[in-house]
């Protein structure tokens, strides 16, 4: 397994760089101290809402929706800068959820391509996983295989294992050459880029320290749901000419509860599309 090597921040050159492997790392963002100043205010809404799981696993799913620094950040000019060099000026966030694993965890992420069960009609869609603490092999960083992109969606089987992160424990059911692999290490403050089509995965997390990244999907506002759902978005950049999905405007406030009754309204609905065609209560 290989290293990501720092890419060209100029449009043309980023845009041709992810043509090319389907993925950019490392992008910077911001600087260490304000990706520290996210990650207080994360920890501290973790704190307060230590006694409500219900809360909890909303604020994990809903980070941009319910603390308005999350807000500002799906909204920084670096990352829509980014964004658009893959997919043009107009974006939506179809999700920013967090992805934590603790000190010296287990958990890790199967080789999958992320557009395998989203309900999406189509591929105009990329993730921008910004670190809010180190993200290095050690700690359990992307993995991704350079070119993959360029396959449609694989078969994939369901595992649900507990070590997984993913919703469905989802796996790539054809085999991949790890040793094509390359690792995209982030400092705090970084993201990487990636098509949903690129075969990745992450390792467990051997450091002291947890390892959180926020997994901000762009998609642009031609996409729709198949099902004709209108899951809840961010319109972030340019125009929304299409009306296929419920735009949501800047958190009320911090962790109110209309923001929660939004997101709570919006997983349901993100539940059916991501489990669909499987017996889960709803």
């Amino acid at each position: 397994m290989t290293q990501a090597h720092v890419m060209p921040t100029d449009a043309q050159s980023m845009a041709e760089t992810y043509e090319r492997d389907g993925f950019i790392a490392p992008i910077d963002i911001v600087d260490p101290d304000a990706a520290h100043v996210l990650r207080l205010d994360l920890e501290k809404a973790e704190a307060e809402l230590s006694g409500d799981p219900e809360k909890l696993a909303l604020l994990y799913s809903y980070p941009d929706r319910v603390l308005p620094s999350f807000d500002r950040l799906i909204r920084h000019d670096a990352l829509i800068s980014a964004a658009s060099a893959a997919l043009g000026p107009d974006l939506m966030v179809w999700s920013a959820a967090l992805f934590i694993k603790e000190a010296r965890s287990p958990k890790i992420v199967s080789w999958h391509q992320d557009l395998t069960y989203w309900g999406l009609d189509d591929a105009e869609e990329t993730t921008l996983w910004f670190a809010l603490s180190p993200a290095t092999v050690e700690s359990g960083c992307m993995k991704f295989v350079p070119g993959s992109h360029h396959e449609q969606i694989v078969p994939h089987v369901d595992t649900f294992a507990d070590d997984n992160l993913l919703s469905r424990g989802q796996e790539i059911a054809v085999d991949v050459n790890e040793d094509e692999a390359v690792a995209a290490e982030l400092q705090p403050g970084q993201a990487s880029m990636h098509h949903g089509h690129l075969f990745h995965s992450s390792g467990p997390n051997v450091t002291d320290d947890r390892r959180i990244g926020a997994a901000i999907r762009y998609i642009k506002p031609s996409m729709k749901q198949r099902s004709g759902g209108r899951p809840l978005v961010a319109l972030v950049s340019g125009d929304d000419k299409f009306g296929h999905f419920e735009i949501a405007g800047a958190p009320e406030g911090r962790l109110t509860e209309e923001d929660f009754t939004l997101c709570r309204r919006d997983a349901k609905l993100k539940k059916a599309l991501l489990f669909e065609g499987v017996d889960v209560a709803l």
